[in-house]
């Protein structure tokens, strides 16, 4: 089988579904897939051993506007793709609506189409565009798609309310799982310059409006009120490549820092390479995720901390999670509350018996999302559907 994904951004770009549509275009090639990805002109592969010779990438589109159209059909019966699948999120695609019509023109032209929302925002159209509009815009491509696949139950649900059909289909980890000895965990944290005194919280992933940042940085100034020697590691890159109100948001978390004079306690490791995530997130005390808009699976940098085994505090979701429970797999606050954030993160430091529970729980709960898993139940839902039309 061979599958061609569509998606707006792609390594070297940062950003969340790309490295999503990298993990799921190996895991399908392992299994015996033929991938092809057509992406951004952004997205050009440096020739180094850490991409991957497997996965054919074509950085050709340099807007994602009504050329779209035309140009994927015309690829996909080139390449003989027996299937075009898009990966979309609201921000990938310069907020261009071209790829929500998408669908109902390739399916006229015969070509096979799965959609992935990777959200349900409903996209910006023009100033005086109401939600309606909006949310119909996003919903568009669902009617006319083959296959739609949800990474959440909760948007699977949303969907559903709308007499759209969906399977949800979690994602995994972008990141390597790693387990460190209590010496290597030490030898780590010394190369950070961290003490065994000093409480590490960490926080992984770019910094946008939806990631809590400026909670982040409350927390870590109320904990210094507290007397305790906190000290925020920042994991990864600090903005994003798809969302053009990051650099605004980042200059915000900023100039907090510079109020509070918290710069000399806050450490920014940049773009690094999995395995030294995986080893930065080993190192940490506590990661804390301040979502705004509540803990997800389908937050990419929360399932990686599950896959390291780190004691998580994080936002409470705002549709059943049923995956991850307070107190057994992750500690609950509520959104906003910086107090509730503080409290928790202490309770993590002066409970040893707490801490465990929750690292043992994490690495146990994150074993359901693997890519193997993941990539195996798109080519079922890939093979039933052609057999389904078949009949």
């Amino acid at each position: 089988m061979h599958v061609l994904f569509v998606t707006g951004e792609y390594p070297p770009m940062r950003g969340g579904v790309g490295d999503y549509t990298r993990a799921l275009a190996l895991a399908l090639h392992d299994l015996g897939a033929r991938i092809s990805v057509l992406t951004s002109q952004r997205a050009v592969q440096p020739n180094c051993a850490e991409f991957d010779e497997c996965i054919r990438v074509l950085p050709a589109i340099e807007r994602w506007d009504w050329r779209i159209l035309q140009i994927v059909p015309e690829l996909a019966r080139e390449i003989r793709a027996d299937w075009v699948h898009l990966q979309y999120q609201t921000a990938a695609y310069g907020m261009h609506p071209a790829i929500n019509f998408a669908p109902r023109f390739w399916k006229r032209k015969g070509v096979r189409t799965a959609w992935t929302y990777h959200d349900l925002l409903p996209m910006y159209l023009f100033p005086k565009a109401g939600r309606f509009l909006r949310r119909w815009v996003t919903e568009y491509p669902a009617r006319y798609a083959d296959l739609i696949i949800t990474t959440t139950e909760a948007d699977r649900q949303t969907l559903l309310q709308h007499h759209i059909e969906a399977v949800s289909i979690p994602i995994g980890s972008n990141i390597v799982s790693m387990q460190l000895s209590s010496e290597e965990r030490r030898t780590r944290r010394r190369q950070r310059s961290y003490t065994d005194h000093h409480l590490v919280i960490g926080f992984f992933g770019f910094l946008n409006q939806s990631k809590g940042g400026v909670e982040l940085i409350e927390t870590l100034r109320r904990l210094r009120e507290q007397g305790i020697e906190a000290r925020l590691l920042m994991i990864g890159d600090k903005i994003g490549a798809s969302d053009q109100t990051n650099q605004a948001y980042f200059r915000k978390v900023e100039n907090l820092i510079h109020k509070y004079r918290l710069s000399e306690l806050i450490q920014w490791t940049g773009s690094e390479p999995d395995v030294e995530v995986a080893a930065d997130l080993n190192a940490c005390d506590v990661v804390l995720l301040p979502f705004a808009d509540g803990a997800s699976l389908r937050r990419g940098t929360l399932m990686a901390a599950l896959a390291n085994g780190c004691a998580i505090v994080t936002t409470r979701p705002l549709a059943p999670l049923p995956e991850l429970q307070h107190e057994r797999e992750v500690l609950y606050t509520e959104i906003g509350d910086v107090a509730a954030m503080a409290e928790a993160v202490v309770r993590i430091l002066r409970n040893p018996t707490l801490r465990s529970r929750l690292q043992a729980n994490a690495r146990r709960v994150s074993a359901h999302f693997g890519w193997e898993e993941i990539a195996r139940r798109h080519l079922e839902m890939y093979q039933h559907a052609v057999r389904s039309v078949q009949a």
